[in-house]
Parts: C-alpha cells; sequence; structure tokens
C-alpha cells in the first residue's frame, strides 16, 4: 500500500474507533479533504476513500456545517482564489493577471503628395491611401500584480508588457514603437512599459518607485474615447504598434517615466499625487550636458451628486534642461478638465498649456534652435452615450504651437501650428470581454505658412479585456 493510503487508513482506523455519532460522516470528510489538500493522498485515493466509506462531502447533510466550520477556521491554506479577476492567493500573496488584445481593420484616405501639404510636426501621414490590419491607440497588454501585507504594510510588484501585433523596425529607432516594418519574416515588439513597487498603509497613503505612466497628461489620454479605438492613424502604410488616438489633437502624451510619486489617501473623494521624475531630454534639441531632475503633480476629485457622477482634475509638470550649445531653459504646463455623467450620457472637457514643453510628445520641438522656448496649448470636447450594449460617442480636438521669435518663424515656415481631429465611433458590448467598434476619424494638420494636409480615416474592429 502506498504511504498516502497507508497514512489515510491510519487516520479512519482512529476515527472509525470512536462509536458513530449522526456527525461522523462529516468529520472523516473532513479529514480526507485536509490529507488531499496536503498532497498526501491523489486524486484517484481521495474519491476512492470516499467511495469506501460512503462519505461524499456533496450529498451528506451532516458533512455540510462540519465543512463551512473548518474552512473558517482554516486560514493557513497555501492556495486560495481570488475574490475578482483572474488569479489567486499563496501563501498570504495575492498574484492577479489582467490583460487585452486587439486588431482593427484601416483604411486611411491620407493626403497625396503636394507642394503644400509639408507640415513639420503634423500628424497626417503623406502618402496617399493605404490599408492595414494592425492595433489602436492601445497594442495588447499582460499585466502581473503581486500584493501583500507585511508589518502592517502594504506592498505590491507589478510588471505589465505590451506586445503588439505588427511587425516593427528596430533599425529606424523608437524601440518596440519604432516605425513599421509589414514584410515577411518580422516579428511584433514587446514594450515592457511598467516595472514598479508600491508601500502603502491606511492613513498613510502609497508610495510608487519604478516605471508607470505619468501624472501630467494621463487623464487626457485615460478618458478619451479613441484609447479604446484607432483615432489618428499616425501613419498607416507601415504600423507600429500603436495609432495616434488623439495624441497630438488635443494632449500631449504622457508616457511611462522612470518616477518616485507619493499619493495621498482619498480625503472624501480628493487625491493627490506628486513626484519626481526622471529628466527627459529634448527630442529635436542638440543634446543635453545635464538636467534637474522632473516634477510633476496631479490632484483628482471624484463626487457623486444624486443621478450625477463628476471627475475633476488638474496637474501640472516642470523640468529645467541644460543644452550642449551652452543654452539652459525650464519647460512646464499644466492641464485640467472635467468628466461628468448623468443617466447614459457622459460629457468631457479637457485643456492643456505649456511653454518650453512641446507638442504631441514631451519635449518633441519645444524650442527653436537657440533654446527659445515655444508655447503650446490644446483641447478637447467629448461625449458618450451608452443604451444597453450600445454606445455612440464623438468629439473634436486641437492642438497648436507658438513660434519662439521672429527669427524663429523665418527659419521654419513649414512648422505646425495646428493639428486637429474629429471622432465619431459606434461601440457594442458583445460579451463582457469583448467590445465591437467601428470608428470615422478626420484629422488635419495646419502649418504657419498655410500648408494643410488632411486624412479621412475608417475603421472596425474588437477590443478584448479581461
Amino acid at each position: 500500500m502506498k504511504r498516502g493510503k497507508w497514512l489515510a487508513g491510519a487516520a479512519l482506523a482512529m476515527m472509525l474507533a470512536v462509536p458513530a455519532t449522526p456527525a461522523m460522516a462529516g468529520t472523516t470528510a473532513e479529514l480526507l479533504k485536509r490529507l488531499h489538500e496536503k498532497g498526501i493522498l491523489t486524486d484517484e485515493e481521495y474519491q476512492a476513500l470516499l467511495t469506501q466509506e460512503g462519505t461524499e462531502v456533496a450529498t451528506s447533510p451532516a458533512a455540510a456545517p462540519a465543512q463551512a466550520a473548518a474552512a473558517s477556521l482554516d486560514d493557513k491554506r497555501i492556495v486560495r482564489m481570488t475574490d475578482s479577476g483572474i488569479g489567486m492567493e499563496v501563501g498570504g500573496v495575492t498574484v492577479k493577471m489582467s490583460g487585452s488584445v486587439n486588431g482593427f481593420y484601416v483604411h486611411d484616405n491620407g493626403q497625396a503628395p503636394g507642394p503644400n501639404t509639408a507640415v513639420v510636426g503634423g500628424v497626417v501621414p503623406i502618402g496617399g491611401n493605404a490599408s492595414a490590419i494592425r492595433n489602436g491607440l492601445l497594442p495588447g497588454f499582460l499585466k502581473f500584480d503581486f500584493t501583500t501585507t507585511q508589518g502592517g504594510w502594504d506592498v505590491g510588484a507589478h510588471f505589465g508588457m505590451y506586445p503588439g501585433i505588427n511587425s516593427v523596425n528596430y533599425a529606424a529607432g523608437g524601440g518596440a514603437n519604432s516605425p513599421g516594418f509589414p514584410a515577411a519574416l518580422q516579428t511584433a515588439g514587446i514594450d515592457f512599459r511598467q516595472t514598479y513597487l508600491t508601500i502603502g498603509r491606511k492613513g498613510f497613503g502609497e508610495v510608487k518607485m519604478g516605471r508607470d505612466i505619468g501624472l501630467f497628461g494621463s487623464e487626457g489620454i485615460l478618458n478619451d474615447i479613441t484609447l479604446l479605438s484607432v483615432g489618428s492613424t499616425g501613419g498607416n502604410v507601415a504600423p507600429s504598434n500603436t495609432s495616434l488616438g488623439r495624441i497630438g489633437a488635443g494632449y500631449i502624451y504622457t508616457d511611462f517615466q522612470p518616477q518616485i510619486t507619493y499619493s495621498t489617501p482619498n480625503l472624501s473623494g480628493f487625491q493627490a499625487s506628486v513626484g519626481v521624475f526622471q529628466p527627459l531630454q529634448s527630442l529635436t534639441g542638440p543634446g543635453e550636458t545635464g538636467s534637474a531632475p522632473g516634477f510633476q503633480a496631479k490632484v483628482v476629485y471624484d463626487g457623486k451628486f444624486g443621478d450625477i457622477s463628476t471627475r475633476v482634475w488638474l496637474s501640472a509638470i516642470t523640468q529645467k534642461h541644460d543644452r550642449v550649445d551652452g543654452a539652459s531653459y525650464t519647460g512646464s504646463g499644466f492641464d485640467t478638465g472635467a468628466k461628468i455623467g448623468i443617466g447614459p450620457l457622459s460629457v468631457m472637457g479637457y485643456y492643456y498649456k505649456g511653454s518650453g514643453l512641446g507638442t504631441t510628445a514631451l519635449n518633441l520641438f519645444d524650442t527653436d534652435a537657440f533654446g527659445d522656448k515655444r508655447d503650446s496649448e490644446g483641447f478637447y470636447l467629448q461625449g458618450l452615450a451608452t443604451f444597453g450594449k450600445f454606445s455612440v460617442g464623438g468629439s473634436y480636438g486641437q492642438s497648436t504651437l507658438d513660434y519662439a521669435n521672429t527669427a524663429d518663424a523665418l527659419a521654419n515656415p513649414t512648422l505646425v501650428d495646428k493639428n486637429s481631429s474629429y471622432v465619431g465611433q459606434v461601440r457594442y458590448g458583445l460579451t463582457s470581454w469583448v467590445t465591437l467598434i467601428s470608428e470615422y476619424i478626420r484629422t488635419k494638420s495646419e502649418a504657419h505658412n498655410g500648408n494643410e494636409a488632411k486624412a479621412d480615416t475608417v475603421a472596425a474592429g474588437a477590443i478584448l479585456f479581461f
């Protein structure tokens, strides 16, 4: 007889030597269950012994209260299922997984090359019509969260991988989000955006250290209806891991950045965050000898007044830059907005303004050649109505960039003046995981000298979250 069977038999013999009582079946079943959970009994041995003793747990009236009592007292179980999400508790550590996958057919009726279509910093690609099977503004993602409580502190480790479906060209620069290369024998890229730890406790708040989404501009993209779809393509002939959505036509991309950030506890709907960030070099400058740390902060209020829900925010960013040519400047900016829900309708307004901050991406076209700052601003307005499984939404937004001075205007006549877009969207909730989306986008880029480029885009596909 196997060791497990011998131990089980010995335990059963001791139990059965006691005079039978109405609770006997439940007690024996619980013992077998414990032996099975600890790995002493195999699945086959466990079922065989249950059958032999006539103690099928699921059908024994006496077993139910005994099992319930034992389960409530058993706080040393090694593995438990989590209350929500896909995951489990292992030895006091909660392990959770979440993810997303999306794919869209996108046709871009882009701007054909012409004598007055050049816009430096425009978001409309020049080249004419193009079709693609591609990711939208989000690539796919797979996130792992490991959380526990130790010494009175809630601690966690968080990892987020963001793989796209489109082939990338690493030689072009930009890593996993480089320009696409749709040819045979290529591979998609994996953007490892998130690697951070959290430390917090009730009444203290939370400290985050590592790489995660920024504070400035985060509300702009996280509340954008094109986050789940495509928006402006940013290029459809050779798509990269992501489209632009409304980036550059309503807000500056927040980005995922190395940081140490503290967030307060939620105080009657108010929560504030402040962080020190890895300084970012200008994307269009001559290079930098060194920079002071970047600083970002955000305040959010969430409230509910009867049937009306509100979310209001204000965030700010600043960083000093020291260029290799001896010039220095401080880029700074703020954004603010509000989102209001009334029954099936959600409406939102967003605005940002910056100086030496750039447009589309942080520190892109932020200064002229001599380090003089350019001012920028933008906004978007958005509405979304939901009726059962159907949602219908639309938005308009724009981003503008000013010259630093007259010399800048003379040297850069085709610099972008304004990027703008209209978006119309229809969603259908096929299942709790899958949403079908179709979309129309009209994007326009205008230069200071009057050049312009336009694109009409249609997209249809689906996004899945779990």
